[in-house]
């Protein structure tokens, strides 16, 4: 029987301090995880999730092995409180960094691995140009946000759902930029805490050494299929991984595309796994008629648990 549940992974803006303490100190394969990412990265990860300080879990560099930990002891969780292997999802998906914890997920990376591979990814977003930044922009659907912002040197990075999409290029455009944005009928445009234009042309020189560190990563096969950010399209093949994951740094993360695109699978269900519940709020702006679900802490893991059986 080909299952109708969708496996989402959160992505940087989720990082909360304490996340994935209540399931590690519950089930002890999640506290593994902090465990094994700790080792793999060389710094206690596991204090500063649990701890923080939150500026510092903020920082991109941090944030991004982070998420992918927390996601991942999530995942992980789940299996234990259902006591044998998951049913295999219709496929996985992750918004941005998510991606990489949808790999692990679909078994193309260990996560030791992926831990190094995004805490680089990290480093190399966070040095990049600082006279990028983003903003999101409430109100308008993504085609419009393109078309108001056509030759002001913005972009779409993330076209996250109908009436919120983020917008993402030089500092020295947001003014003229954002006033073309309300006169086509935004009703907020809102600067982001971000250290660059992320998802833009500008992510172009971060590209060669992140290919460097994905390329030298241990890839093994795709266990489900992924809908990848910066084409909405289903790819069983892990070899395609790497050209994508190069792509997704400076393309817009097509999240509306990719949530519609489970659905015309035949996904009826949406399991956000990780820290935070931002996805599920995003999957019922775009699918309101289909079950949602998150698992980021052992109340919401015991609710959402009869949707993996």
């Amino acid at each position: 029987m080909t299952s109708s549940v969708a496996w989402l992974f959160p992505g940087q803006g989720s990082q909360q301090v304490g996340m994935g303490r209540a399931l590690a100190e519950r089930y002890p394969s999640a506290a593994r995880a902090f465990e094994d990412a700790s080792e793999a990265l060389g710094f206690d990860l596991r204090s500063l999730c649990w701890n923080g300080p939150q500026a510092e879990l903020d920082l991109t560099a941090n944030a991004q092995p982070a998420i992918l930990t927390a996601s991942i002891a999530a995942l992980r969780a789940v299996r234990e409180a259902l006591g044998h292997e998951l049913p295999a999802p219709l496929a996985v998906a992750g918004h941005s960094l998510g991606e990489y914890s949808a790999i692990v997920a679909a078994g193309a990376l260990p996560l030791a691995e992926a831990a190094r591979l995004v805490r680089r990814r990290g480093e190399l977003m966070q040095a990049a140009d600082p006279s990028g930044g983003m903003a999101a922009v409430i109100g308008l659907d993504g085609a419009a946000v393109a078309r108001a912002t056509a030759g002001t040197g913005l972009v779409v990075a993330n076209d996250n759902a109908p009436g919120q999409v983020v917008v993402s290029g030089p500092l020295a455009a947001f003014e003229s930029a954002t006033a073309a944005l309300k006169a086509a009928g935004a009703k907020r445009v809102l600067p982001l805490r971000v250290s660059a234009a992320f998802h833009s042309p500008a992510m172009r020189a971060v590209a060669p050494d992140l290919r460097r560190a994905i390329d030298g990563a241990a890839w093994s096969a795709l266990r489900y299929p992924l809908i990848a950010n910066v084409d909405a399209d289903a790819h069983e093949h892990a070899g395609d991984l790497p050209e994508l994951l190069e792509r997704q740094v400076w393309s817009p993360v097509r999240w509306t595309e990719v949530v519609r695109r489970l659905r015309e699978l035949g996904a009826t269900t949406f399991v956000e796994i990780g820290p935070g519940n931002v996805l599920t709020g995003l999957v019922k702006r775009i699918l309101p008629d289909v079950i949602t679900a998150n698992a980021s802490d052992p109340a919401t893991l015991e609710s959402a648990l009869p949707l993996f059986r």
